[in-house]
């Protein structure tokens, strides 16, 4: 608890009234590789308490759409449409596909997590199948322009995904942000334009 308080982001956060310290993760990627343009469609997953969102709908401007989702509440939030449910079932897919309509998305984002057990093999599994998860529904959605952003942690598994990325998208990149915690084993995997 000390360290998360004394934590510089979670000050900074608080101070510039950011949700959540991952909002400057997401910041910090989107200053390197632009993927938040003006008038864009963009689904969040894992979007509690909204750090992200946030960051989304300024960036996105009046003219952009941003659908969020996640298993746990979240305070509304101007322009943000959510959905709160387990991105895993069939029915709260079939929700955030009936709230996006027609609409191609131009950024899928996922910083989604399951609660942690502490056994890690059991962890990165499950870590792994909500990456593939919002996988599959990048490939559905996404422009053909269009880029999926998603945290992974290191472990098994990962070399895998990292495949399925590189088949997926025609270039993947790692992107492990200043916010992130150095003892962190997590890092964002960047796709961009479909296959």
């Amino acid at each position: 608890m000390r360290e998360h308080v004394n934590d510089p982001y979670v000050q900074l956060a608080k101070k510039e009234g950011w949700r959540s310290r991952a909002a400057f993760k997401l910041m910090e990627i989107d200053d390197k590789d632009r993927l938040l343009v003006p008038g864009e469609v963009v689904v969040d997953l894992g979007a509690t308490p909204g750090g992200w969102s946030q960051v989304a709908v300024k960036r996105v401007g009046e003219r952009g759409l941003v659908f969020a989702l996640d298993l746990l509440e979240m305070e509304p939030l101007h322009r943000v449409e959510f959905i709160q449910g387990d991105f895993r079932e069939d029915d709260v897919l079939l929700q955030l596909e009936g709230k996006l309509g027609d609409r191609r998305v131009g950024l899928v984002m996922s910083d989604m997590a399951p609660n942690m057990s502490g056994v890690p093999l059991v962890d990165q599994a499950r870590v792994m199948h909500l990456a593939e998860l919002g996988l599959e529904f990048s490939k559905a959605h996404l422009k053909p322009d269009g880029a999926f952003l998603v945290k992974v942690f290191q472990g098994t598994d990962y070399e895998s995904f990292l495949r399925a990325m590189r088949e997926t998208f025609k270039t993947v990149v790692v992107r492990k942000p200043d916010a992130s915690r150095d003892r962190s084993a997590e890092l964002y995997l960047l796709g961009r334009i479909l296959r």
